[in-house]
């Protein structure tokens, strides 16, 4: 299995300096609406001690408090109004660019080579795409834009104090002196447990998934237990990372709680001092302390999303990670000279392992029925996923109208060649959605006709026709009908080769012969290679091209190779038994 990568610190930063760059406009207006809800927010400390100094400075006109509350009253609504403006242009801020990021995940995962998707855990991809892209999306949506209201709102405030009295300023900075050095503490340590905590959930879903799908071999061959102590472990993982992050947090939120308290007394013992001495007034002091006292909301919404935003941080760089994995490499960007396959010097080998095929040349004539046979592990397969583009030789050549296949464009591709294997994958939506993603233009006779070819004559007896949901609620489709589908997509993409790669083996011999014979008339004049341990596919083929130890030992046609008394003939005289 390949590990997918992780963006690093400074690429996450990019990625998220560019999101605010796209939507730079919904970021200026937070900013101005959370800098005048909270220039409104600081006149209600500031109104309240002026009262308190009108009130000790003798008796004083009742209306003159009453006009001074009024004002508190209303500066606290403007802050109100202004607070939710902000928190709602910041939410569809945080939409929009959420739905950026899904959007961006996607078309990096649909990108991606097949040899890579193949290869790594389907858990860890799906995670990526769903918990990981969710709590990024979460994160965006909620705490940004409180975390940016929180941070104006403490920045005004620690001005207002300094601007009471640049003592008592003084006194609050060192009284929070405490929150930097235990935030900093945390993260240092917070981003390796979060993407420790993620990874351990990716094991986790790749377990439950392959266990789930494969419930009936874990049943038939007895290893419930075996699958059982498997999910243990990754359960116990996945516990133990999430305790870390909590551990963490237990340290940061009680010391930030104390600090909140520290920065409160230090005013009030020292403006004390200075009301005494007669350096300040009561509603001076009173006023710092209110403001520190109002400091507490934003720097706890501010520590409270702290948490969050490492979780999403680690998140996001999960979901960056895929931008490190360079996509197929397009460099062709010509149509081919013709339908004429060539292979030369062809070697493979599957992550630096040993090479499974060695040095094979091949040419494969347009419009012929080519078998390649041999056995199990003789390099059939691999030499398919060479031919339709999914791998690239480590050295040698494979060219179509003398154009490197794996250097074709995705689409011009899959109107050369297409791959066809027992694999294949059937969408929860109606019949005819399923058959039109390979010609999206075909009419409904088309797609009949399609289904027909291939013999799944079961599809106009579904309830709704063409419009039957197939899967979860919908009608189920068997291994055999889910093939049937596949190859009726092969008839409607209609490329000039079709590789099938044992595309027939979950049909029974008669239906899987029927198959065969009505894709070869209706691709009669297409190039097909298949690959099958079935020989009579072989016995039906222009030409029989036989791999045997990562090599093409033999090439001819079937008769002449059973006479020839090789490899081939000792493959065909076992199949008869």
């Amino acid at each position: 299995m390949t590990e997918l990568p992780v963006a690093g610190r400074a690429h996450v930063r990019r990625a998220v300096a560019g999101l605010i760059r796209d939507d730079r406009g919904a970021v200026a207006q937070m900013v101005l609406f959370n800098a005048l809800a909270a220039i409104a927010g600081l006149a209600g400390p500031w109104l309240l001690g002026r009262i308190i100094d009108t009130v000790t400075a003798g008796p004083a006109p009742v209306g003159v408090v009453d006009r001074l509350a009024l004002a508190v009253l209303l500066c606290t609504i403007v802050q109100i109004i202004l607070a939710r403006t902000a928190l709602a242009v910041g939410y569809r801020f945080g939409e929009r660019t959420a739905a950026r990021v899904r959007e961006r995940f996607l078309d990096r995962a649909l990108a991606l080579p097949a040899s890579v998707v193949e290869r790594v855990p389907a858990g860890d991809l799906t995670a990526r795409g769903t918990v990981d892209v969710g709590t990024v999306a979460a994160t965006l949506r909620d705490a940004i834009p409180e975390v940016l209201i929180a941070a104006v709102q403490a920045l005004f405030v620690l001005v207002a104090v300094f601007l009471l009295d640049p003592l008592l300023g003084a006194v609050a900075l060192l009284g929070l002196a405490g929150i930097p050095v235990v935030t900093r503490w945390y993260l240092r340590r917070a981003r390796t447990a979060y993407l420790e905590e993620g990874a351990a959930g990716s094991v986790l879903a790749d377990e439950l998934a392959s266990t789930i799908a494969g419930t009936r071999t874990v049943e038939a061959l007895g290893l419930r237990d075996r699958r059982t102590a498997v999910a243990d472990e990754a359960i116990h993982r996945a516990r133990h990372t999430r305790l870390r992050t909590l551990s963490l947090r237990s340290v940061l939120f009680p010391a930030v709680d104390v600090s909140y308290v520290v920065p409160v007394v230090g005013v009030l013992l020292v403006g004390g001092a200075l009301y005494i001495d007669g350096r300040l007034s009561l509603g001076a002091v009173a006023a710092c302390a209110l403001y520190l006292r109002q400091l507490a909301v934003p720097l706890d919404a501010i520590l409270v999303w702290l948490e969050q935003l490492q979780s999403s941080g680690a998140s996001f760089a999960r979901v960056e990670g895929l931008a490190a994995i360079p996509p197929a490499v397009v460099t062709e960007r010509a149509a081919p000279a013709g339908d004429r396959i060539e292979v030369r010097g062809v070697r493979y080998a599957y992550e630096g392992d040993r090479d499974v095929l060695r040095g094979v040349d091949l040419t494969v004539r347009p419009g012929e029925r080519l078998a390649l046979v041999g056995p199990s592990g003789a390099g059939k397969s691999t030499l398919g996923r060479l031919l339709t583009g999914v791998d690239r030789p480590r050295a040698g050549s494979l060219t179509v109208g003398g154009v490197e296949i794996s250097r074709l464009p995705p689409g011009l591709l899959r109107r050369q060649v297409v791959l066809v294997t027992q694999e294949h994958h059937v969408f929860r939506d109606a019949v005819r959605d399923n058959l039109t993603l390979a010609a999206p233009d075909a009419t409904d006779d088309e797609l009949i006709s399609a289904l027909a070819v291939v013999g799944a004559d079961w599809a106009t007896d579904l309830p709704d026709g063409l419009d039957t949901r197939l899967g979860g609620d919908g009608f189920v489709l068997d291994g055999a009908q889910a093939q049937q589908l596949a190859l009726a997509r092969v008839v409607l993409a209609d490329p000039h080769t079709v590789v099938l790669d044992e595309a027939t083996a979950l049909l029974d011999p008669t239906t899987a012969r029927d198959a065969e014979r009505a894709l070869a008339a209706v691709l009669h004049d297409r190039t097909v290679i298949a690959i099958a341990h079935r020989l009579q596919t072989a016995h039906d083929a222009d030409r029989v091209a036989v791999m045997d130890g990562g090599r093409l030992v033999e090439l001819g046609t079937h008769d002449d190779l059973v006479a020839a008394g090789g490899t081939y003939a000792n493959l065909w005289r076992t199949w008869h038994g």
